[in-house]
């Protein structure tokens, strides 16, 4: 049989020995195996995630998503730590606040990818500029990004639950924010696919024809949309996650949230790794960037099987 609440016991003084998980952070015990693998796993991304990143010189994609993937390993680090002592304020503090911005860092990342996209199929038939995409929605993440932190510092530093329901509330806000940004992204990437689909083959850009034709390129595209539709699957569940509260249903699940929270982002980041950018633009990231002055660079020959081709490119400054 369980104990019971114990109420002479401060929360911060219980151990499993002498007090209920009922005045626990979770009413369960974070499974040691299951965050231990996710730990192992997200290791494994984050060296593949590096040496990718050098490769192919994508220098902002690959802080984006070494930053989150850093967070999420932080998060199961402090999981585990509640594994032993459920109680203790650290390991929840570090996990809630770890986990919950995360996935705002590889967002990031996830949107430097659409301005290259536009300016491979060709800057003409997309109704926004391959820099208004990127400005647009770096923007958004760090408003949600903001959101998210001061929440997150608001709660891991509160003395009272007033004040850790505030911080709670002002991450939410975050989150939604998130969500409605990711919404936008889809629907926009649907619309730019739309005019891709209908535009006449002339007016696409003709020179990176043969990138846009390779299976690795196709690929790519495939596994940005999976990575997309995972991280807004995540964001969704911490909406509701959090508006339920502590005690609610869904935060006391731990297989629903190792699934729609851990396995979401594991899917996402495997997909965009499985097929980095590396592997669809060769070296032609950088030179399939925009600049602020929407100044046009000389065009720059793909990578990959000694191609020659070579995209119109507007160069980072």
């Amino acid at each position: 049989m369980g104990l019971l609440a114990n109420p002479t016991i401060p929360d911060e003084d219980c151990t499993l020995a002498t007090c209920s998980l009922l005045q626990a952070h979770y009413q369960y015990l974070p499974s040691l195996a299951g965050n231990a693998l996710y730990v192992a796993i997200f290791s494994i991304l984050l060296l593949s995630q590096i040496f990718l990143g050098f490769k192919s010189k994508a220098w902002g994609f690959m802080i984006g998503m070494v930053a989150g993937i850093i967070l999420e390993i932080v998060g199961y680090v402090g999981r585990i730590q509640m594994h032993s002592n459920p109680f203790i304020d650290k390991g929840f503090l570090s996990s809630l606040v770890t986990l919950t911005i995360a996935p705002a860092f590889l967002s990031a990342s996830i949107y430097l990818c659409l301005a290259r996209i536009v300016v491979t199929y060709g800057e003409t038939i997309s109704r926004i500029k391959p820099r208004t995409y990127t400005i647009l929605f770096m923007s958004c993440d760090f408003v949600s990004l903001l959101l998210q932190a001061a929440g997150g510092a608001i709660a891991a530093s509160s003395d009272t639950v007033k004040s850790t329901d505030l911080g709670v509330n002002i991450m939410i806000a975050g989150l939604s924010f998130q969500v409605v940004s990711l919404v936008l992204f889809i629907g926009l990437c649907c619309d730019f696919a739309w005019s891709v689909r209908k535009a006449p083959k002339r007016s696409l850009n003709q020179s990176s024809g043969a990138l846009r034709e390779s299976k690795k390129f196709k690929a790519f595209l495939i596994c940005l949309g999976i990575a997309t539709i995972a991280v807004f699957i995540r964001s969704v569940f911490r909406v509701a996650e959090l508006s339920d509260g502590f005690h609610g249903k869904l935060a006391n699940q731990e297989v629903t949230f190792m699934i729609l929270e851990g396995a979401m982002i594991i899917i996402a980041v495997s997909a965009v790794t499985i097929m980095h950018p590396y592997f669809a633009f060769g070296g032609a990231w950088g030179e399939a960037a925009w600049s602020l002055r929407g100044k046009k660079g000389v065009e720059a020959g793909f990578g990959g099987k000694g191609s020659r081709e070579s995209v119109e490119s507007v160069e980072m400054k």
